[in-house]
C-alpha cells in the first residue's frame, strides 16, 4: 500500500486554544485512515507558540516511528500573526513609514485615516508624497523624480524608522514603469537593510484598502521573521531537515522566506485549513460526493465557523473588502460566517423555564467547568452528553440530574442556530452536505433541515491539521487588461498563463496545476478595460528547493525599547483611546442663529457626518459610489476645526446663487485615484467663466452616495465658506447628470457646465439643444481626463431649488444614519427597517419589500454603466423575528428579482407558483440594507449569501407631477416599457434644522 519508501507531510495548525499536528501519507487518499499516519492535540503555548509546535510534532513522529528522512515537508498554519494586530500587541508592531506614489491626488486622504485611534498611535510613524502615480489606462500621472524620494528618505532615517511602505495609484496595473520597484530601489540605496514593502505586490485595486493591508504586512515583518525562525529553530530541535510552508488564506502554501516578506497572506488561514481538510476527510471518502459545494461547520470551544467548500475543493472567497481589527482591506479571505455557538456554550434556565443557548462560553475551561467534568457550569456539551451518553467525553453520570425538558429545549436551539446559518450560506435552495468537524463536534445534532448528509469525517477534531498537510502550491493573477486589441477569452488565457508559470515557480508541479477560479469584470464607464481573474493550485514537488533566508540571527533581531510597552499599560492605552459610547436619545445636532444673517445654521459634527454618510449610501439605491472616502476628509476638516454648515433652502433669499453638482466617471477610478480638487476646480473654471465675484450656497446634483457629502467639502471654511443648501436635485442616485428635477421642469438647465480633472485640466461646455446630449458630449473629454472629473452645473436659484428640488433630503439621510446607529448602538438592528420607516413617515412614505439572502448576482457593462441584476430569496423567519416587526414586508415568498443599471430600478416579486408582480420602481427608491449591519450595500458590494432587507421609499411627487417626469425618472428612461405605480404617498421629512431650532 503507497511507494516502498513514501514521503511524509506533516501538518499543523496553530490555534488560540489548542495546537493540532498530523503526518500525512499524501499517496493515502483513498484508504481508510485518508493517510493520516499519527495525529496529536496539545494545548498553545503563550507567549511563545514554538513550544507547542515542538511538542505536537514530536509526538506524532514518535507515534508513527518512520524515520526522519521520509519527511518530505512540514506546513504550518498560524493565527500568530493576525493575533498581534487583533490584540495590538505593540511588542510585536513596529511603526510604519508610507510614501505615496502621486503628483496630484490621495493628499485629502492621509494614510492611517481610517485605522482604530489605538492601532494608528502603534503604526503610524510617517508619511510622504511623492511624484509618480498613474492613469486607469496605464500611462504615468507623472515620472518617480529621485530627489524626492531621497528627501523622503531623509526624514525617515532621522525618525529612526526602517520599516516603509511604498503605494502608488493605480500601481498594480503598472507593468511597464514600474514605479514602485523604482521607489524601492531608491530607497534601499539611502536606507540599508530596510523593510519595504511595495503595496502592488501585497494587494489589488483600491488604493486606501491595498495600502492599508501593505501597512498591516509592513507592520508585523519583523515578528514574522522571529517566529518563522523560531519554528525553524525547533526543526532543527526535532533534526528535521526539509523544507517549512505556511498556510496561506486560499488554501495553498507559501514557503517560509516569503510568509516572512508577506505574512498578511497567513492572516485567515486556520479558517481555511479546516475547510480544505474537512473536503479531504469527508467528501473524498464513500460518504461523500466529489466535486460538490459543501458547507464546512468547524465548532470549537466559543463559536462555530461556518464556510463554503466550492466544487474546487476550496473555499468560497468574501467580498472585495474585509475588516480586520477595524482597519478596511483588500485580500483574500474566506467568507466565514461565525456564530455564538461551541463545546463551551453556557446554557442557562430562566425562571420561566426557556433555555438560552451562549453565546458566552467556557471557553478553554471546557474541562474544569463543565459539569461532566464535575464543573458547574451547564455547558453545550454537558447537554450533548446528557442526550447520548455514548459520546465518550467526561462523566456522563454528572449530568443525569439535566431535565429532559432542559434537553430537549436546548438542542432545539442549537439546531435552529445551525440551520440558520448553512442558510445564510447557501446560495440556493438545494440541499448541500454538511462536513462536521472541530473538537466541538458532538454538540451537533444528526439531521439538520436543508442539509443532504451530515459528514462527520475520521480525524475531524483535527482537520484543521490536515488541512495544512494537504495544502498545494498555487498563485494568484489579478490584473487589469486592455480588450483593445484582443478579445476577453484571449485576457483571461494571457492571466491563466501568467497563473500557472506563477505556481511553477513557487514549486507547483505543472503537470498537476487546476484552475480553481476564473473570472473577468468590466470595468464601468472605461472603455476597453476589463478585470481579470484568475487562481491556480498544484501539488507540491517533493525536490523543489525555496530560496530561504530565514536564519537563527532573526530571532536575535534588536527589539526598539522605546517601543515595548508592558501588557497593562498597552491595554489601559486601548481602553485610553476607546470612544465614550453617545447616548443617541438625547444627542441634538448644533443648531446656530447666523448673527449677519439671522438665518438658523446647522453646524455639522463628527457624529453628523457619520449619520448622513450611512444614510447618503442608503439613499444611493445601491449607485452613488461609496461615501467612505468624502467621509474622511469631511471628518478631518471637522477635527482640525474647520465649521460646515447646512441651512433649509427656505430661508435663502429667492434669488440667492446656488452652486451645484457633483463626480462623473468610473467608480474603479474613484476608488484608486482618490479624488483631490476636481469640483473646486470646477467651481473657479464656473465662476470666471460667467464672471460671478461670489456665490451664496452650495447643493449636490444627488443625495445618494458619496456625491451627497460633497457639498459639505466645497461649503467648508477650509474652502469656500458657503451654506450647504438641504435639498438635491434628484432625491437619490441616477446614472446621468439629465434624470435631475430641475431638468424635469425646464430645459436648458445644465448648460454651461463645467469638467475639471483635478490635476489642471478643465473644460467649459457652453450650449447645446438637448439635455441628454450632455452626458454624451463630455464622456469623451472625461475619459481624456483619466475617467474621473467634477462637474459643475449651471448655477441656479433658491427659487428654483424651492419649486423644483427635492427638499429636506440631507437632513433625510441624517436621520436614516442615526437609525441604523442607534440600533447597532441598542442591538436593535433586527428592527432597523421599522425605525426607519417610522423615521420617514410610516408607512405611506417607506415599506419593507423583502427579507432574505442573495442567491444570484449578475453584472454586465453596456456604454460605460454597469447592468445587472440581484436575486433575493426569502429566508423563512422564525416567529421571535416576525413578532419584532411592526412592517411586515409587501412581499413575502418565493424570490425578489431587482435589476440595476449603476442604480436599482424596480422590485419584481415572483411568488412560488410563479406569479409575478411589481412592488417597487424608479422614480421610488430601492435600498438593499445588509441585514447584519443595518448599512446599505452598493452594487459593489452585492454578493452571494448576504442576508438582506429590502426597503422601498416612496419619491417627491414632483416626479409625477411633470409631464416630463415619466422620462426623466421613471422605467422609460432605462429602456423598461413597465406603466409606474407609486409606492404610497410621499410624506415630506421634517428639516433638522427647523425640528431642533
Amino acid at each position: 500500500m503507497g511507494s516502498i519508501l513514501p514521503l511524509y507531510r506533516i501538518g499543523v495548525d496553530v490555534g488560540g486554544t489548542n495546537t493540532d499536528a498530523v503526518i500525512l501519507d499524501p499517496n493515502g487518499a483513498l484508504w481508510e485512515n485518508r493517510g493520516v499516519v499519527a495525529f496529536h492535540k496539545t494545548s498553545t503555548t503563550s507567549p511563545n507558540v514554538t513550544n507547542g509546535i515542538e511538542s505536537a510534532v514530536r509526538a506524532v513522529i514518535e507515534q508513527s516511528g518512520i524515520s526522519l528522512g521520509q519527511i518530505s515537508s512540514i506546513c504550518i498554519g498560524t493565527t500568530h500573526f493576525i493575533n498581534a494586530v487583533v490584540e495590538h500587541d505593540a511588542k510585536q508592531l513596529s511603526k510604519v513609514a508610507v510614501i505615496r506614489l502621486s503628483k496630484s491626488y490621495t493628499r485629502d486622504i492621509p494614510p492611517f485615516s481610517d485605522f482604530p485611534p489605538a492601532l494608528a498611535k502603534l503604526m503610524n510613524g510617517y508619511y510622504g508624497y511623492v511624484n509618480g502615480g498613474l492613469h486607469i489606462d496605464g500611462s504615468q500621472e507623472s515620472p518617480v523624480l529621485k530627489d524626492q524620494v531621497i528627501q523622503q528618505c531623509n526624514i525617515i532615517k532621522e525618525k529612526g524608522l526602517n520599516t516603509i511602505v511604498i503605494c502608488g495609484v493605480f500601481s498594480p496595473i503598472d507593468t511597464h514603469f514600474r514605479q514602485e520597484h523604482q521607489v524601492r530601489n531608491i530607497v534601499l540605496e539611502q536606507l540599508p537593510g530596510a523593510d519595504v514593502v511595495c503595496s502592488s505586490e501585497v494587494a489589488n485595486m483600491g488604493f486606501l484598502e491595498r495600502e492599508n493591508a501593505s501597512i498591516l504586512n509592513a507592520s508585523i515583518l519583523k515578528f514574522a521573521r522571529r517566529t518563522i525562525a523560531s519554528f525553524k529553530a525547533a526543526m532543527r530541535r526535532l533534526q528535521l531537515d526539509c523544507p517549512l510552508y505556511l498556510t496561506q488564506n486560499d488554501g495553498t502554501l507559501i514557503d517560509a522566506a516569503a510568509a516572512a516578506r508577506l505574512p498578511i497572506r497567513t492572516f485567515s488561514s486556520g479558517a481555511t485549513n479546516s475547510m480544505r481538510g474537512a473536503a479531504y476527510l469527508g467528501l473524498s471518502s464513500s460518504q461523500g460526493t466529489k466535486n460538490t459545494s459543501a458547507i464546512v461547520i468547524d465548532i470549537g470551544g466559543t463559536t462555530s465557523d461556518v464556510g463554503v467548500l466550492l466544487p474546487s475543493g476550496y473555499p468560497r472567497q468574501a467580498s472585495a473588502f474585509v475588516t480586520v481589527a477595524g482597519i478596511r482591506i483588500n485580500y483574500n479571505m474566506p467568507h466565514v460566517e461565525s456564530i455564538g455557538l461551541g463545546g463551551g456554550s453556557i446554557i442557562k434556565v430562566n425562571v420561566h423555564g426557556d433555555v438560552t443557548v451562549g453565546p458566552t462560553s467556557v471557553g478553554y475551561q471546557l474541562t474544569t467547568k463543565a459539569k461532566i467534568f464535575h464543573g458547574d457550569v451547564l455547558t453545550a456539551t454537558d447537554i450533548a452528553v446528557a442526550h447520548d451518553p455514548s459520546i465518550k467525553i467526561g462523566n456522563p453520570a454528572l449530568v443525569k440530574d439535566v431535565s429532559t425538558e432542559n434537553i430537549t429545549q436546548a438542542r432545539r436551539k442549537m439546531k435552529v442556530m445551525l440551520e440558520r446559518v448553512i442558510d445564510i450560506m447557501k446560495t440556493s435552495p438545494d440541499p448541500l452536505p454538511v462536513l462536521l468537524v472541530g473538537g466541538g463536534s458532538a454538540i451537533a445534532p444528526n439531521e439538520l433541515d436543508g442539509v443532504s448528509t451530515i459528514i462527520r469525517p475520521p480525524f475531524h477534531q483535527v482537520a484543521n491539521a490536515v488541512g495544512a498537510a494537504i495544502s498545494k502550491a498555487g498563485s494568484t493573477v489579478d490584473i487589469i487588461q486592455s480588450t483593445a486589441n484582443q478579445t476577453v477569452a484571449d485576457a483571461l488565457e494571457h492571466a491563466k498563463l501568467a497563473a500557472i508559470e506563477a505556481a511553477v515557480a513557487i514549486g507547483a508541479i505543472r503537470g498537476t496545476i487546476s484552475i480553481t477560479e476564473m473570472g473577468s469584470i468590466p470595468l464601468q464607464y472605461v472603455e476597453h478595460q476589463i478585470r481579470t481573474l484568475v487562481r491556480v493550485a498544484g501539488d507540491l514537488s517533493t525536490d523543489f528547493a525555496a530560496v530561504d533566508d530565514i536564519t537563527s540571527d532573526h530571532l536575535h533581531d534588536e527589539e526598539h525599547e522605546d517601543e515595548a510597552i508592558s501588557v497593562e499599560s498597552k491595554h489601559k492605552r486601548c481602553i485610553e483611546d476607546a470612544p465614550k459610547p453617545l447616548d443617541i436619545e438625547t444627542y441634538r445636532p448644533k443648531i446656530i442663529t447666523n448673527s449677519e444673517t439671522g438665518i438658523s445654521e446647522w453646524i455639522i459634527s463628527e457624529t453628523d457626518l457619520i449619520w448622513l454618510a450611512d444614510g447618503c449610501y442608503v439613499l444611493g439605491c445601491a449607485g452613488g459610489g461609496t461615501p467612505l472616502p468624502e467621509f474622511l476628509k469631511l471628518r478631518d476638516q471637522v477635527r482640525a476645526g474647520h465649521i460646515i454648515r447646512v441651512v433649509d433652502a427656505s430661508s435663502l433669499a429667492k434669488d440667492a446663487r446656488i452652486y451645484w453638482g457633483g463626480n462623473m466617471g468610473s467608480p474603479a477610478v474613484s476608488a484608486e485615484r482618490l479624488s483631490a480638487g476636481e469640483l473646486l476646480e470646477c467651481i473657479d473654471e464656473m465662476m470666471y467663466y460667467l464672471r460671478h465675484d461670489s456665490f451664496d450656497a452650495v447643493m449636490s446634483v444627488e443625495i445618494g452616495g458619496a456625491n451627497g457629502l460633497q457639498p459639505l467639502l466645497w461649503g467648508s471654511s477650509k474652502n469656500y465658506n458657503r451654506v450647504c443648501v438641504d435639498a438635491d436635485l434628484m432625491g437619490r442616485a441616477y446614472p446621468n447628470y439629465w434624470q435631475n428635477t430641475l431638468t424635469a421642469h425646464e430645459s436648458g438647465q445644465l448648460v454651461p457646465c463645467a469638467i475639471a480633472s483635478g490635476n489642471g485640466k478643465a473644460m467649459i461646455m457652453t450650449r447645446t439643444d438637448e439635455d441628454l446630449d450632455v452626458d454624451r458630449v463630455l464622456r469623451a473629454p472625461a475619459i481624456e481626463m483619466g475617467s474621473y472629473v467634477g462637474m459643475i452645473g449651471k448655477p441656479t436659484t433658491a427659487d428654483h431649488v424651492e419649486r423644483y428640488g427635492v427638499l429636506n433630503t440631507m437632513s433625510s439621510a441624517w436621520r436614516i444614519g442615526r437609525c441604523i446607529n442607534r440600533a447597532k448602538l441598542s442591538n436593535t438592528i433586527g428592527t432597523v427597517t421599522d425605525q426607519i420607516i417610522d423615521e420617514l413617515g410610516g408607512s405611506s412614505a417607506a415599506k419593507l419589500l423583502f427579507t432574505g439572502k442573495i442567491i444570484g448576482v449578475e453584472r454586465k457593462l453596456l456604454k460605460g454603466h454597469s447592468y445587472g441584476e440581484v436575486i433575493v430569496e426569502e429566508m423563512p423567519a422564525s416567529e421571535e423575528d416576525k413578532r419584532k416587526l411592526a412592517y411586515a414586508p409587501t412581499a413575502q415568498g418565493g424570490q425578489l428579482r431587482v435589476p440595476f443599471k449603476n442604480e436599482n430600478i424596480y422590485a419584481k416579486h415572483i411568488a412560488e407558483d410563479g406569479t409575478e408582480t411589481f412592488v417597487a420602481m424608479v422614480p421610488d427608491l430601492i435600498a438593499i440594507l445588509d441585514a447584519q449591519t443595518g448599512k446599505a450595500l452598493g452594487v459593489p458590494e452585492f454578493r452571494y449569501g448576504v442576508i438582506v432587507h429590502v426597503l422601498g421609499i416612496a419619491a417627491s411627487p414632483r416626479w409625477t407631477d411633470s409631464p416630463r417626469g415619466l422620462e426623466i425618472g421613471g422605467l422609460g428612461a432605462f429602456g423598461y416599457d413597465i406603466p409606474y405605480k407609486p409606492l404610497g404617498t410621499y410624506v415630506k421629512p421634517k428639516s433638522v434644522v427647523l425640528e431642533f431650532a
